[in-house]
C-alpha cells in the first residue's frame, strides 16, 4: 500500500457512475434476474468478451465489465466492500477486505488485459483474484 493511500466511502457521484457502468452490463440480459447471481455476472462478462462486443479501445465499456467482475467478487467474498482509494494516481473504486489494507482494483482488471491483447477466462481470473486476496490477507495478519 502506498504511504499516501486513503480509503473513503463512495460519494453520490461515485455511486452514480458505478451504477451506470453496472447497468450497461446488466442490460445485456433480457431477464435482469440472471444478472443477480455470481455465475450470471461471470457468464455475461465472458459472453461479451468472447463475442467481441467490446473492442480494446472501448475502455469505459471494458471497465464496466470490471465493475461487474468486482460485484461478483463482492457477492462471493463477504469480507469485500467497495470503497474509493485516493492516492498519487487519482481517485479509483476498489474492493477492500474488511478494515485491512488489502485491496483490489477490479474496474481496470479486464481493460488492462484486453488492451494488452490477452485472452481472458473470466472464471479462471475470478478464482485467481480470490486466491490472491486470501493470500494477501494471511500475509498481512
Amino acid at each position: 500500500m502506498s504511504e499516501t493511500q486513503k480509503f473513503e466511502s463512495m460519494n453520490a457521484e461515485d455511486r452514480s457512475r458505478i451504477e451506470a457502468m453496472r447497468k450497461w452490463v446488466s442490460d445485456h440480459y433480457e431477464d435482469s434476474t440472471a444478472y443477480a447471481t455470481v455465475s450470471g455476472k461471470l457468464k455475461l462478462i465472458q459472453t461479451i468478451l468472447d463475442n467481441g462486443w467490446v473492442s480494446p479501445e472501448e475502455t469505459l465499456k471494458l471497465q464496466s465489465l470490471g465493475v461487474a467482475f468486482g460485484d461478483a467478487l463482492e457477492q462471493e467474498v463477504a469480507e469485500l466492500n467497495w470503497v474509493v482509494v485516493n492516492d498519487e494516481y487519482g481517485r479509483d473504486p476498489a474492493l477492500r477486505w474488511g478494515s485491512t489494507s488489502v485491496i483490489a482494483f477490479p474496474q481496470t482488471a479486464i481493460s488492462k488485459r484486453i488492451e494488452d491483447g490477452e485472452y481472458i477466462d473470466v472464471f479462471e481470473m475470478f478464482g485467481g483474484f480470490q486466491k490472491a486476496l486470501i493470500e494477501s490477507v494471511h500475509e498481512a495478519t
